[in-house]
């Protein structure tokens, strides 16, 4: 999957989806509007509000509402489950299960999965900073649900695009995600 920015700053981009055909490729979606960080996309941090430049594999999905046919790795998000982005954690950049109040991580500085609105009905976890985590480097980055506006990073883009990428993801095709500039 590209998805590219017209610029550095832009908060707008193009996901494109493509699968290996015999020798080469071939476009499996019409390309796609999305948004990204208000921040532009580069380097990102947990300061930053840019969506990661580089290439990142895809290997868990979740969702507020019920798996819609994805043969990734799914979880259920309920208002037990967080994605941890306290620093001082060793939990940072993770998907953790616990109730609210009862957390070994700073509540604060983590996002209630559950609690985050019809953004998170669906979403692809791309593994930024996940496999070594960096404290600080950034955290929480997903392919979502748009609200309409710039993220704090992810890409976000329509509901239906959200579930037919869902359905197209593969784990035995490992796939892939390219952020950047075109």
């Amino acid at each position: 999957m590209l998805v590219t920015a017209p610029n550095a700053s832009s908060t707008t981009a193009v996901i494109e989806t493509w699968q290996r055909a015999g020798n080469g490729w071939r476009p499996v979606l019409a390309p796609i509007p999305a948004h990204i960080g208000a921040g532009g996309i580069g380097r990102a941090s947990e300061s930053s509000t840019r969506t990661p430049a580089g290439l990142f594999s895809l290997t868990q999905t979740f969702g507020r509402a019920a798996n819609p046919g994805t043969r990734q790795p799914w979880f259920h998000a309920t208002t037990n489950d967080w994605w941890v982005s306290d620093v001082r954690s060793p939990a940072y950049n993770t998907h953790q299960t616990c109730a609210p109040g009862k957390c070994p991580f700073n509540e604060a500085s983590g996002e209630n999965l559950g609690q985050a609105g019809a953004v998170y009905d669906y979403a692809v976890v791309i593994d930024y900073n996940r496999w070594p985590v960096h404290p600080g480097a950034g955290s929480a980055f997903f392919l979502h649900v748009t609200s309409g506006r710039p993220t704090a990073g992810c890409v976000a883009t329509d509901r239906a695009a959200v579930i037919a990428i869902l359905r197209w993801l593969d784990p035995g095709q490992h796939p892939l995600i390219s952020l950047g500039v075109r």
